[in-house]
């Protein structure tokens, strides 16, 4: 999810997608159970009137979450997906609602994306790593030294288990759908980490920051095995958050006043935390970034600014 400021060309005021409709005054967010660190029983923030938020995955579970209280807040949001019906149809029901990289698949068979990538490598963060560099030169446009621009990246606590093969990034010769994930969401965690370096070396308005929304009741678990979901449904009420619980993260990430010019951090329950200790590897950073750049065919200009 991508959170930036004024845009020129795109009217002040709350609007989604395509559409514009009245969306009701700033709201807290939900109440949040006690799971894991303690925490405040709701968040509140001012009005995010004049920005605008895009925000991928919007169509259901996290994604639809955070864009339902970006929008609350005012906000001008945007939802990236694949599907414009159901674009559509989540539109409809955020402004019925409020009257306001989440995009992600897990642990799937193995399969390959239109373009040829492993899915959850393409899907999970070459497609976030792709928009948000396509989405550069505006973030920096409409970001300024008192309100900079926010790239919000959504990983999990899985990628303390990944591991980055840079020799098989696809998982051509040796497939894991737990391990394919795992890469998928380290891979996140790397590339905010190498984004917030080029920005601060161009000393750009815009900050990337990464998050972790906790273990969340999501459609992600529909291809998990058989013995997962029953251990799932079994917990679920000790263990598992709500979409909107675990959108908290999120949205803090996005416009939380205390967060202004503060890039190149991990959070977690609405706090900095350390994340795997490979994820400060800036040789593996530096790495990963320029693979990328071949694999999706744009230019590596993160080479041009930090010496390496």
């Amino acid at each position: 999810m991508i959170s930036g400021c004024d845009s020129p060309g795109v009217p002040a005021g709350p609007k989604l997608d395509r559409c514009a409709g009245p969306c009701s005054p700033p709201a807290a967010l939900p109440a949040r159970r006690q799971r894991g660190p303690p925490a405040a029983a709701s968040l509140a923030f001012s009005s995010q009137h004049g920005n605008v938020a895009v925000v991928t995955g919007g169509l259901s579970g996290i994604g639809f979450s955070t864009a339902k209280h970006l929008a609350k807040l005012d906000m001008h949001v945007i939802i990236a997906g694949n599907k414009e019906r159901e674009g559509q149809e989540a539109v409809k029901k955020i402004k019925e609602e409020t009257l306001n990289s989440k995009a992600g698949i897990m642990m799937v068979p193995q399969r390959k994306t239109v373009d040829g990538f492993e899915e959850q490598f393409g899907v999970n963060y070459l497609g976030h790593f792709l928009l948000t560099n396509l989405l550069l030169d505006i973030l920096k446009k409409t970001g300024s030294p008192s309100h900079n621009a926010r790239v919000v990246t959504v990983s999990s606590a899985t990628h303390y288990v990944g591991e980055l093969n840079m020799e098989d990034l696809q998982s051509r010769h040796c497939y894991s759908p737990c391990g394919a994930y795992a890469q998928s969401k380290l891979a996140l965690v790397l590339f905010s980490y190498r984004l917030q370096q080029l920005l601060a070396s161009e000393g750009s308005p815009v900050t990337a920051n990464v998050v972790d929304p906790g273990v969340v009741d999501t459609m992600l678990y529909k291809n998990v095995f058989w013995l997962t979901r029953l251990v799932k449904n079994l917990t679920y009420s000790l263990l598992f958050k709500t979409p909107d619980e675990g959108a908290i993260t999120s949205i803090y990430a996005a416009v939380a006043p205390e967060l202004e010019g503060v890039g190149g951090c991990y959070l977690y329950h609405e706090k900095i935390t350390k994340s795997s200790d490979i994820t400060y590897d800036e040789d593996l950073q530096r790495k990963l970034w320029a693979e990328s750049c071949k694999l999706v065919r744009i230019p590596n200009v993160i080479s041009k600014v930090i010496s390496t």
